[in-house]
């Protein structure tokens, strides 16, 4: 059943959102390095001169994916220039408890590469305003931008579909609720640790090639490259190798001041783990400590280290 808000939302839906937006800087090679670099892509058009006069692009282009870049305000945020109608709009979605939001998906299609030089604007458009929705996340509506890149001469380079969820967060819990502790990523490499956990071992992974320990546990001996491994059971004794004191940000299933240790083993290998049993002021480097398990519930326990 349609509402007067959400008579009031449609009114959004087709009118331009805000525009042109300038990117601060045309596009650039540092900028390109920057990004290649970060992503670990090696394409060669992107910053090899020669192989790119050599594609069928005939020069350096910037990656596809790096569009939304080139017009991004940054971490400090520098004055619009163009209209503001999509904070308009979701400031109305904020007076009405929809606080949180979340980026759900994006959709790109490129007209053409953009190559160093060109100076990105972008003209945004509200698409839609969806009706309430129930997610996982909370009630929630889907807001959608259409974005049109053009270069300095107007020419369109790209178009983007952009779909935010504005949501209600949920009710806090209550403060007198301890939330359980976070659970860790289990995965078929590392679940032998936990099982020996539960039971009351400290299990660390031996390659099966040249017999080296290693942890984390993963599938690949960075020695030998072997895939083939075994499990031993570590006596438990060792030494703070390095240590950090955590006080924020704090986290409810937690108790701070946090000290966190970076434990060396007898057997030769270190792991992270939680130093209990002593005030954090008194942690030192060299301290001696023995491995305890600690149970939070019936599916996690984990090894914890005490001071000898």
């Amino acid at each position: 059943m349609s509402t007067d808000l959400d008579q009031r939302l449609k009114e959004y839906e087709g009118k331009e959102a805000g525009g042109p937006e300038v990117g601060a800087d045309p596009v650039n090679i540092p900028m390109i390095r920057h990004w290649c670099e970060a992503i670990g892509d090696q394409n060669p058009v992107y910053l090899d001169e020669a192989a790119a006069a050599a594609s069928v692009h005939g020069g350096i282009i910037a990656p596809p994916v790096m569009l939304q870049a080139w017009v991004m305000r940054g971490i400090k945020s520098r004055p619009a220039t163009g209209g503001s109608l999509t904070d308009e709009l979701y400031r109305l979605l904020d007076a009405e408890g929809y606080t949180s939001v979340v980026a759900t998906n994006c959709e790109q299609e490129y007209h053409r590469a953009v190559r160093p030089g060109d100076h990105l604007s972008t003209i945004a458009t509200i698409e839609s305003v969806s009706e309430e929705k129930t997610t996982a996340l909370g009630v929630g509506r889907f807001v959608t931008n259409r974005i049109r890149y053009v270069d300095q001469h107007g020419e369109p380079v790209a178009d983007t579909l952009f779909r935010i969820l504005k949501f209600k967060p949920p009710a806090k819990p209550d403060a007198t609720e301890r939330p359980p502790r976070p659970r860790p990523a289990i995965t078929q490499d590392n679940a032998f640790f936990f099982d020996g956990a539960k039971a009351g071992k400290l299990l660390i992974q031996k390659c099966a090639s040249c017999g080296k320990l290693r942890h984390p546990p993963r599938p690949v001996c960075p020695h030998c490259r072997s895939l083939e491994w075994t499990a031993i059971e570590a006596a438990g004794r060792g030494t703070v190798y390095s240590f950090v004191v955590n006080h924020y940000p704090q986290v409810p299933a937690f108790d701070y001041p946090l000290p966190v240790g970076l434990i060396e083993l007898e057997e030769g290998t270190r792991l992270v783990s939680d130093i209990v049993g002593i005030d954090p002021a008194d942690v030192k480097i060299g301290l001696p400590v023995q491995v305890e398990f600690q149970r939070f519930d019936d599916e996690l326990t984990l090894p914890v280290f005490r001071p000898v």
